[in-house]
């Protein structure tokens, strides 16, 4: 018998206070260079520190990078300012180096920490490679009761159709297996996300499809990277204002 899921769809409208046309503040420091953003700088943690799910949340960071290579920072995706929500503060560090102007690697560690709540806080490894405009990345992370490893890739902007495009695989693997709704053992899962994003007279439109191997009553144990675990198409406006 074939079964397929009828994906959901859901809009939302993020609106970050920032200059219009820019969504980094850089400072030259001596040998270092500063940026403060209301989205990640990281290129290979872009894939892995986003801002929150949430729509109403206020999110940024601060990154500091050597000219050596070397950097860290900080990022939240979510201030706790609203209600029912909590802190989060994503601190990494690493190293980021081109061979030449068309070829690069960076690599590094994340730290996921819950200042207000008593949630233990967890690490992820990553590394990468540039080839030109388009990243390559993998990360790996060793949480409680949960194994996860990620793939992301990131095309760049395809000039032809002015679309940026950005993929996202992650499988995850419980230390011990989880009953599900319908009373199975679930040893693990998989979910995946295609990102489309494009701007629009200043707003920046994007496009997500977002899905995992889980379904129905099995969602009760779902804990990845999507924010729903079942079939979702998302629509999101990301609109700058200083």
């Amino acid at each position: 018998m074939l079964s397929f899921r009828l994906p959901t769809l859901t809009l939302s409208a993020l609106f970050i206070c920032q200059h219009v046309s820019a969504q980094v503040m850089e400072r030259d420091l001596g040998d270092f260079d500063l940026k403060l953003a209301t989205t990640p700088t990281r290129s290979m943690a872009q894939g892995l520190v986003t801002p929150g799910s949430d729509s109403g949340s206020f999110h940024g960071g601060m990154d500091l990078t050597h000219e050596s290579g070397f950097y860290f920072g900080q990022w939240s995706p979510n201030m706790g300012f609203a209600e029912d929500t909590n802190l989060e503060v994503d601190s990494y560090m690493g190293f980021k180096k081109p061979f030449d102007n068309t070829l690069g690697y960076e690599l590094g560690v994340i730290r996921y920490s819950y200042p207000d709540t008593s949630q233990i806080d967890s690490h992820e490894f990553y590394a990468g490679l540039r080839v030109r405009n388009s990243r390559v990345g993998a990360a790996f992370s060793d949480d409680v009761g949960t194994r996860n490893s990620t793939l992301f890739i990131d095309l760049g902007g395809i000039e032809q159709l002015g679309l940026g495009v950005r993929m996202q695989y992650a499988n995850h693997q419980f230390d011990t297996p989880q009953t599900g709704g319908d009373g199975a053992l679930i040893s693990g899962f998989n979910d995946w996300s295609l990102n489309l994003s494009r701007p629009w007279l200043g707003i920046d439109m994007n496009l997500i499809y977002s899905d995992s191997s889980l379904n129905g009553s099995d969602c009760s144990v779902y804990s990845g990277h999507n924010s729903r675990c079942e079939g979702t198409f998302t629509l999101k406006a990301v609109r700058s204002f200083f």
